[in-house]
C-alpha cells in the first residue's frame, strides 16, 4: 500500500455531508445547492447529435493520442482564442485530449514530479485556496506540497514573488489556476510572465489550470492564458509551461469527460508515453463530438450571458449583505461570513435548505492562517430562478444573525 495515501485529507464534499450530517431543514423550502460546481445550463443539442451519429464507432479501439481531427480542432482554438497566430500550436506534437482534467492534472503530476531527482523532498507549489487535486497529486508522488495564500491583500492571486528561493531550488511543479476556483479572480499577464521567468531561473513545470477560462462575465475582456503570456514574451516553444482546458465549464458538458492538455512539447510527449501505459484513451463518439464543440463558439457565448445575468442579479441581491470580490471570470463567489464559515454553512441549510460549501474545505493552514476562514463558495450553477431564491434566503438568514 502507497503509505503517502494516509496523507490524504478527506475531499470537500465528504467534509460537507458529514457537516450536514442529522440536520433536517425546513421541508417546505426545496434544497437548493451551491456546493457543487457542476454545470446545470443545457448541453449543446448539436454535441448530442454528433455522439448519435457517431455512436456505431464505439466498437474500435482509440488511440491515446486522440484523432486529427480532434487535435486539430484543439489547436486552431487555441490559436484564435489566445491570439497566438497560425501555426503557433502543433497539433501532432503540442496537443494531448484527456478524459476530463481532473484525471489529467493528477496524471501529469505523477509523470513530472520525481523524488529520485532531489537530495530531499521535492516540492510541488499551490495557490491556497486550492482544487484539491492539485494537493492529493502533489502528496501522492511523493512531494512536499507548499501553500501560496490568496487574501484580499494579495488580490487573491498567489504572491510569487516572496516565496523563498530555497523553495523555488526545490519546486518541481507549479500549479496556477486562473480564473481561480473558488476566488473567480484572474491572474493578468505580467503575473503569468513572472511565473514563467521564475520557472526558468529555478527550472520547475507551471502546470496551468484554465478550466474556468471561457465563463467570464465582461464580454471584451477574455481571460488571457499561459500559453499566451510565453507568446508574447517570443517564447514560441513554451518551455516548462502547460495549460489544461475543459469542455466541462465551456460548453456544459461535465459529464462527456473531455478536456485537453497543450503547450512544451517535450513535456507532452514525455505525458503521452505515460498515458500509453495509463489506458486513458478518449471513446471516438467523444472525440467527435469534442472536436465539434471546440469548432463552435456561439454556444459559449450564449453560456456566458447566462451566467452574466445571473451573477448581476445575485450580486445585487447579496452585495449590501456580505462582502466577495469583484467576480471577473468563473461561476463562483467567494463570500465572507460573519461567522465561522463552517457554522455558517451548516446554520444556513438547517434554516433555509440551502448549500454551500465552507472555505476552509479548500484551503490549509498555512504562514499561520488559512485563507478560506470565514469565507464560503457559492457556485452559481443552477437555473437563475433558483440562483435568485438561494440569494433571498441567504439574505435572510444573514440579516437573522444579527437579531
Amino acid at each position: 500500500m502507497n503509505s503517502n495515501l494516509d496523507k490524504l485529507q478527506p475531499y470537500p464534499f465528504e467534509r460537507l455531508a458529514e457537516l450536514k450530517s442529522g440536520i433536517v431543514p425546513p421541508s417546505h423550502l426545496n434544497h437548493i445547492s451551491l456546493s457543487i460546481g457542476e454545470p446545470k445550463h443545457p448541453a449543446p443539442e448539436f454535441v448530442k447529435q454528433v455522439i448519435k451519429e457517431s455512436i456505431d464507432s464505439i466498437g474500435s479501439y482509440p488511440t491515446t493520442k486522440g484523432t486529427p481531427e480532434l487535435r486539430d480542432a484543439i489547436s486552431l482554438w487555441l490559436q484564435n482564442r489566445f491570439q497566438l497566430g497560425t501555426g503557433a500550436i502543433n497539433p501532432e506534437s503540442q496537443v494531448l485530449p484527456v478524459c476530463g482534467t481532473r484525471e489529467a492534472i493528477f496524471a501529469f503530476t505523477q509523470a513530472m514530479v520525481s523524488p529520485a531527482a532531489a537530495s530531499e523532498a521535492p516540492v510541488v507549489v499551490s495557490p491556497n485556496p486550492f482544487y484539491q487535486i492539485y494537493e492529493g497529486a502533489g502528496l501522492l508522488a511523493g512531494a512536499e506540497v507548499v501553500y501560496l495564500n490568496c487574501t484580499v491583500e494579495n488580490n487573491f492571486m498567489p504572491d510569487l514573488m516572496n516565496v523563498p528561493a530555497e523553495i523555488w531550488q526545490r519546486c518541481q511543479l507549479l500549479h496556477l489556476c486562473s480564473p481561480g476556483n473558488p476566488t473567480g479572480v484572474v491572474m493578468p499577464l505580467e503575473k503569468l510572465q513572472q511565473a514563467i521567468l521564475l520557472a526558468d531561473k529555478y527550472d520547475f513545470i507551471i502546470a496551468c489550470d484554465e478550466c474556468y477560462s471561457e465563463v467570464y462575465l465582461e464580454p471584451t475582456a477574455p481571460p488571457p492564458g499561459l500559453l499566451q503570456a510565453c507568446n508574447e514574451m517570443g517564447r514560441l516553444d513554451f518551455s516548462r509551461c502547460v495549460v489544461f482546458h475543459s469542455l466541462s465549464k465551456r460548453s456544459n458538458l461535465p459529464g462527456l469527460r473531455s478536456g485537453f492538455i497543450a503547450g512544451d512539447q517535450h513535456l507532452i510527449q514525455q505525458f503521452l508515453r505515460y498515458r500509453t501505459y495509463h489506458g486513458c484513451s478518449m471513446s471516438l463518439p467523444t472525440q467527435k463530438a469534442s472536436a465539434a464543440a471546440w469548432s463552435d463558439e456561439q454556444h459559449t457565448i450564449e453560456n456566458r450571458a447566462l451566467y452574466r445575468s445571473k451573477f448581476d442579479t445575485v450580486t445585487s441581491i447579496l452585495s449590501s449583505h456580505l462582502n466577495f470580490p469583484k467576480p471577473e471570470a468563473s461561476f463562483y463567489l467567494w463570500a465572507e461570513t460573519p461567522i465561522d464559515d463552517s457554522l455558517f454553512a451548516q446554520k444556513l441549510y438547517a434554516q433555509q435548505n440551502v448549500t454551500l460549501l465552507p472555505g476552509q474545505f479548500l484551503s490549509r493552514h498555512a504562514s499561520n492562517i488559512n485563507p478560506g476562514q470565514h469565507r464560503v463558495r457559492m457556485a452559481l450553477v443552477a437555473d437563475a430562478d433558483e440562483c435568485v431564491e438561494a440569494a433571498l434566503r441567504i439574505v435572510q438568514f444573514v440579516d437573522s444573525l444579527k437579531r
